[in-house]
């Protein structure tokens, strides 16, 4: 799998998951985001909502399609999921007390002003979800947004609040279908989106982008010995060719496999967002708590790691 380009199911069709992320669930891999197999709306940078797709794999190479697992409402024009409207960046987390699959992600209005989000329960990883709640999280806006869950199980929600000018991050309740309204507001008037968490070693590190719309730019990571903290930017992780605009990309997500961390990247195509493609690429610290990104051309998922 070629890193900045579109990967393809095991059916040969595109893979329809930008934004999203990858929960490990038993032996398999479900991979969501956002669904853009049609084209932009004319003269626009967004694509009618279709949904949140799910795929499926053992090795993260070979994705069976699983079918949308949160669908747009087409019926109901004041629907949060109506096709008019924005939903962006989903992410789940398995919660296991209550054996529920939790779906947070972005919910918009076209024109990015209402800002809030989205909270959908289902099942089965596959879905279907169904959406219990859209609000603004401790009623202040949220825009570009992840879910980080602890290793005791607690869950928050990260999300850019004040126009994208700071990060908020937020304890979920037990349940991980609200906040439960205990939050802190870090790198203020930072201008940081596309938050992307891990935990390594006793330290909290956060991967995120700056604010240039839909174009490239060098990405920064943050680290903290509390996640509720004082957050502390560093520097560009990022090393190889492009490492000064994240390699043409955005980060999405962090996750673990094979006993090591990888970021998700979308590799966004503005006006031409079905074709954005994604790369998969190994996280790397050293003893000084510094974190490395580094570019590889290809994904090959689990056996070679």
């Amino acid at each position: 799998m070629k890193n900045g380009e579109m990967w393809k199911d095991i059916d040969g069709n595109d893979i329809q998951a930008h934004g999203g992320c990858i929960l490990k669930h038993g032996e398999s891999y479900y991979w969501y985001g956002e669904n853009k197999g049609a084209d932009n709306c004319p003269g626009t940078t967004r694509v009618d909502v279709i949904g949140v797709s799910c795929y499926s794999s053992r090795d993260l190479v070979n994705w069976k399609y699983e079918g949308l697992a949160l669908s747009a409402d087409k019926d109901d024009p004041q629907s949060p999921l109506h096709p008019s409207m924005v939903a962006e960046r989903p992410k789940v987390l398995y919660n296991e007390k209550t054996g529920k699959f939790v779906m947070w992600l972005h919910l918009d209005d076209s024109r990015y002003v209402y800002a809030g989000v989205g909270i959908a329960v289902a099942e089965r990883p596959e879905g279907p979800f169904r959406l219990t709640c859209a609000k603004q999280p401790n009623r202040q806006d949220s825009r570009d947004m992840t879910l980080f869950k602890d290793t005791d199980g607690t869950a928050y929600l990260i999300h850019s609040k004040d126009w994208n000018k700071t990060l908020n991050i937020a304890k979920l309740s037990g349940d991980y279908t609200d906040v439960d309204g205990m939050y802190v507001s870090v790198m203020q008037d930072q201008e940081r989106e596309a938050p992307a968490l891990c935990f390594h070693n006793g330290m909290y590190y956060m991967i995120t982008s700056g604010c240039t719309g839909w174009s490239p730019n060098g990405a920064l990571f943050a680290r903290c010995p509390h996640i509720m903290g004082k957050w502390k930017l560093i520097d560009n992780p990022c090393e190889g060719r492009n490492y000064r605009r994240t390699f043409e990309g955005q980060s999405a997500y962090i996750f673990e496999a094979g006993g090591r961390k990888w970021l998700m990247l979308d590799h966004w195509k503005r006006f031409d967002l079905k074709n954005s493609g994604y790369s998969i690429l190994p996280v790397e610290f050293d003893s000084d708590h510094n974190m490395t990104v580094r570019w590889t051309d290809e994904w090959n998922g689990l056996p070679l790691i």
